[in-house]
């Protein structure tokens, strides 16, 4: 939690006696878990309404929360005891929730802060989990930064843990999704809201109006915690407080929270908000002791913003408590409550390609679990011309799983362009669309091949770091007004983009081209930070800190040696620990003749 809010007009009075965050029992085992833990008033009738609501979201186990902790720990403990957001502590700890989530089957992204955010600080992490109306979002966010002083164990590793390990309990049971749900890890809250800050400010107007509530977890351990909600009677607070009440908790609004963490960008924008807390230096009153237990006139943290926010800082009770309303809240706004029937989608990567007669292309089939569990899927083709096969590899698999196709083109087809249907077949038929082109041996169409060269139409076809493609501020496009801005972080650190081409075997000639801007605060002419380009595994060109320049400069490359062949071009930039060096891709393009 930041510990003073720095933005412009807001007042923000905090009375020690009044002061808000919920406090749970300091004594809590770290093994609370499973149903005696989560319902914690057996035989009670808030126990009875508990479980009633524990039938409709699974357990969150709070061991694994406490080791996404202690993992968080060993970052800081690596990274001088600290996991500010300028840091390497930050960066080793988002690499870590990232790795989890995509691994759970997550879309995550990284977005530099470009603009509001402490110089070198490390991106936001977003994670988007497939399914539901995306017309209607519901995200659950917490900053994963700590402030310099100490590791931030509880302010805010305990917030950032709940919801990695709701996060991937989610992908576990993969329910069917009526609406959208989105996670975010902010870079910079103890700097001033800078991440979620420019989050905000970075979204459309109508890209803001899909978000129906943000919901923000900061401190939800304290060992003479409270149980406090944000905007308590509000409508988006409604299933965060009653899981609480089904515990007979009595929580109260989150006053001392009020402006000092992430819900305030949001609100700032009239998205509603909600969330827990358990409370930071304010200290617990005599009547709140008397309600939750603990010290009255000690802090909620005695540890807040200290070297001592450590694991042994971490109140297991309140931890289990908070994360399983975490749970409670999406269920309730993003779960359907019906049966999931079984089900997958399938697509094809990249969905069109070109091939000369008498040769081949190929293109990966993806399918994913969309509902329920996964199932055998079989693979086909149909619409293909005579004289062209299809064949998968494999040609059944599990719903999840990728196969290979392959286009075989024969010497006979004609050239032309045909549509070619992949269908795959399980519980249900699900089918995407491959566009092949076939050019006739020794023809050659003068053309551009590389897709979205100018990045002006969104991400696709790139893959990578697509977060470094944007209309950043505090760099320019060569032309139009998005580029892909790699490097620039002032630390340990790469990002790549890369999109495959297939150049076509009757040119003589196939020239990759792009427009790169290099700016850097090293100096002289020992390389620190560099950028390379490469065909598959070859490099073709390596530029580093020591050629930048005071504008785009336009780069030209042979890829002759690939006609006739699918070739991923990538580009990757790669800094050392210290001082940025800016990358700045526009412009890419192949041509053919």
């Amino acid at each position: 939690m930041l510990r003073r809010l720095s933005l412009a007009g807001l007042s923000l009075a905090v009375t020690l006696g009044l002061a808000s965050l919920p406090a749970a029992s300091a004594a809590a085992s770290s093994s609370a878990s499973g149903p005696t833990a989560r319902l914690d008033t057996a035989g009670t009738a808030a126990g009875a309404a508990a479980a009633g609501l524990a039938a409709a979201a699974p357990d969150i186990d709070v061991s694994k929360v406490q080791a996404h902790l202690a993992e968080f720990s060993r970052i800081a403990t690596a990274n001088g005891g600290n996991r500010r957001s300028t840091g390497q502590g930050y960066r080793d700890s988002l690499a870590y929730v990232k790795g989890k989530l995509q691994g759970a089957g997550y879309t995550v992204t990284e977005q530099p802060c470009t603009s509001g955010c402490t110089t070198n600080a490390g991106p936001n992490l977003i994670a988007e989990w497939p399914g539901g109306d995306a017309s209607k979002v519901y995200m659950f966010g917490a900053h994963l930064d700590s402030v310099s002083a100490g590791p931030g164990i509880n302010d805010n590793g305990s917030g950032s843990a709940a919801i990695l390990e709701t996060a991937l309990t989610l992908a576990a049971n993969n329910p069917q999704m009526t609406n959208r749900v989105r996670f975010a890890w902010w870079t910079d809250e103890e700097q001033g809201l800078n991440g979620s800050d420019f989050y905000v400010r970075s979204l459309t107007s109508t890209q803001r109006a899909t978000i129906k509530a943000y919901y923000n977890f900061d401190m939800i351990a304290s060992t003479n915690g409270g149980y406090f909600i944000n905007h308590i009677t509000s409508t988006a607070a409604q299933p965060v407080k009653a899981y609480w009440d089904s515990l007979n908790l009595q929580p109260e609004e989150n006053t001392e929270g009020a402006g000092r963490s992430d819900d305030y960008p949001f609100e700032q924008y009239s998205i509603p908000t909600s969330g827990y807390a358990m409370g930071a230096s304010a200290r617990k009153t005599s009547a709140q002791a008397a309600k939750w237990g603990g010290t009255a006139g000690s802090a909620y943290d005695p540890c807040y913003h200290r070297s001592c926010d450590t694991v042994t800082n971490i109140n297991a009770t309140g931890l289990n408590r908070a994360a399983d309303g975490i749970a409670h809240t999406l269920w309730t706004a993003a779960v359907s409550q019906q049966t999931p029937v079984d089900d997958f989608s399938v697509a094809a990567s990249p969905a069109s390609g070109t091939a000369d007669q008498g040769t081949s292309v190929t293109a990966t089939v993806a399918t994913a679990t969309t509902n329920g569990s996964p199932q055998t899927v079989n693979l086909s083709a149909s619409g293909a011309p005579s004289g062209v096969n299809v064949s998968f590899s494999p040609a059944s698999l599990t719903s999840g799983q990728s196969s290979t196709a392959t286009f075989t083109v024969g010497s006979s087809v004609a050239p032309g362009t045909y549509p070619i249907t992949l269908t795959g077949s399980g519980a249900a038929t699900r089918t995407a669309t491959y566009t092949l082109t076939v050019r006739g041996t020794g023809t050659c169409q003068p053309g551009q091949l590389v897709g979205n060269g100018g990045f002006e139409s969104g991400t696709s076809p790139w893959t990578g770091d697509t977060g470094a493609i944007g209309a950043h501020s505090g760099q320019s496009a060569h032309s139009g007004t998005r580029f892909a801005w790699l490097g620039g972080y002032g630390s340990t650190g790469s990002d790549s983009l890369s999109q495959t081409v297939t150049v076509p075997s009757g040119c003589a000639k196939a020239t990759l081209t792009y427009w790169l801007h290099i700016d850097t605060d090293e100096s002289g002419s020992t390389v620190y930070d560099r950028f390379t380009v490469k065909a598959g595994t070859t490099t073709l060109a390596t530029l580093s800190n020591a050629d930048a320049a005071s504008g785009y400069v336009q780069r030209t490359l042979d890829l002759s040696p690939y006609v006739g062949r699918q070739v991923t071009l990538s580009f990757t930039s790669t800094e050392d620990a210290s001082l940025q060096t800016s990358f700045v891709l526009d412009d890419v393009s192949v041509q053919t003749g």
